[in-house]
């Protein structure tokens, strides 16, 4: 612990060699007094308090370092800093400034061990009138979670400037969307006439030009049915984005009510085993037998599912394998949805969820986007895993309204 400066201290060095025995015994209880009570000061401190000499060797660690950086007492003193906190820039912090003095700082910086964590530092000289190097005090405050707060603030303010241009674009488009439609229906009905032979008429304007002889007639007619076919695909795929584009903008408030995940889940594989089967997929199911209802829009959930299943098919290849699993803690229902497809690469994760960003050559970038809005909505959250080659893990985990008694000991997970 570094020395106390103090007005009890300035008096008693200013006449310490005519203290006797027992003024020096009177001294060192004092200053024991105050140590222990700075150790307490320290202890009761809820960030990280770190003290380095000059050297950058630690010579004082506080209780809630162990905490952070998992830093043992009695394991880390006389270590180097940058030993212990490879990540920190020890020779940038201890530099010394113009006026030959060491500077008050401060620094963010990030670190892996124990855990993944966003640390912001506050490094200030021990003796700030010393000339050159002296220790230096460094104050460590886990801010990962306040970062993680803005990062949903900004992702909040991007979606608010995407609704407000969304919102026209899709307007726009829809409307003449609609009207092709209505035209395309029309014009398929008149070739089914052509067709059949029961035109009566004039031909329309634009198959005056085609119709020579009757003989004609049929395969003129078929060319244009598969014209009308590729041209409904097309404004089907134009009316899917805009969709997305609409539930992205206009969110519904989810209508919670107790239901069953395992349900859900059920419903969704229903809807779409027949694409799964088509593609040759494996699928396995692991839902949990004792499952608890919990509050959820079940409609909701559905699209939240359909979107994950569908990336996971469109993901793998013949034979591959989709899991989808359900489980509980005490506090939530969770539903996992795996599969054994390419992976996503590790700098690709961190913007799944970004609108339009997305590694399909057709993808819109909204799917997921709108999972992650729905699954926030519901109060739950989800996190995602994928190794290269391996596979790729969603995971959605659902809060209980009323949890269950916490049981001393007891942390098992039923899955099954």
């Amino acid at each position: 612990m570094p020395a106390v400066t103090s007005s009890f201290l300035d008096k008693v060095l200013g006449r310490i060699g005519r203290l006797d025995a027992e003024g020096l015994q009177t001294v060192v209880q004092r200053l024991a007094r105050e140590r222990k009570f700075l150790e307490t000061l320290c202890n009761a401190i809820e960030d990280g308090v770190v003290v380095v000499d000059e050297q950058g060797r630690v010579i004082y660690s506080n209780q809630a370092v162990t905490g952070l950086l998992n830093w043992q007492p009695g394991e880390v003193e006389g270590r180097p800093i940058k030993e212990l906190l490879p990540e920190l820039d020890w020779e940038s912090l201890s530099a010394v400034g113009h006026n030959g003095r060491q500077r008050t700082t401060r620094h963010e910086f990030e670190v892996a061990y124990p855990r993944p964590m966003f640390l912001r530092l506050y490094a200030a000289p021990l003796d700030v009138e010393a000339k050159g190097g002296s220790g230096m005090a460094l104050i460590l405050n886990d801010a990962t979670e306040a970062r993680q707060k803005t990062f949903e603030a900004i992702e909040s303010e991007r979606i608010h400037s995407l609704t407000l241009l969304a919102a026209s674009v899709a307007h726009e488009i829809g409307n003449p969307l609609n009207a092709l439609h209505i035209h395309l229906q029309l014009m398929a009905r008149q070739i089914k006439k052509l067709k059949d032979g029961a035109v009566t008429a004039t031909p329309p304007r634009f198959l005056r030009r085609n119709i020579k002889p009757e003989g004609e007639t049929a395969e003129v007619a078929e060319k244009l049915e598969h014209y009308l076919e590729v041209a409904k695909g097309e404004i089907s795929r134009l009316d899917y984005i805009v969709t997305q584009f609409l539930q992205a903008i206009r969110p519904t408030p989810p209508q919670l009510t107790p239901g069953s995940v395992n349900d859900v889940v059920r419903e969704t594989l229903e809807l779409l085993r027949p694409e799964l089967e088509n593609r040759g997929l494996n699928v396995k199911e692991k839902l949990a037998r004792r499952l608890p209802l919990t509050p959820l829009d079940a409609a909701q959930m559905k699209q939240v599912l359909v979107n994950l299943i569908k990336n996971a098919m469109q993901a793998m290849t013949r034979e591959g394998t989709l899991t989808v699993q359900t489980g509980h803690t005490l506090d939530a229902v969770w539903v996992s949805i795996a599969d054994t497809g390419g992976g996503i690469a590790r700098d690709q994760i961190s913007h799944i969820f970004e609108p339009f960003y997305t590694t399909k050559k057709k993808g819109t970038g909204l799917g997921l986007m709108i999972v992650q809005r729905i699954v926030r909505q519901h109060g739950g959250h989800i996190e995602v895993e994928s190794d290269v080659g391996q596979g790729t893990i969603f995971r959605i985990s659902l809060p209980l309204r009323e949890r269950q008694p916490r049981l001393l000991g007891s942390s098992k997970v039923e899955t099954e």
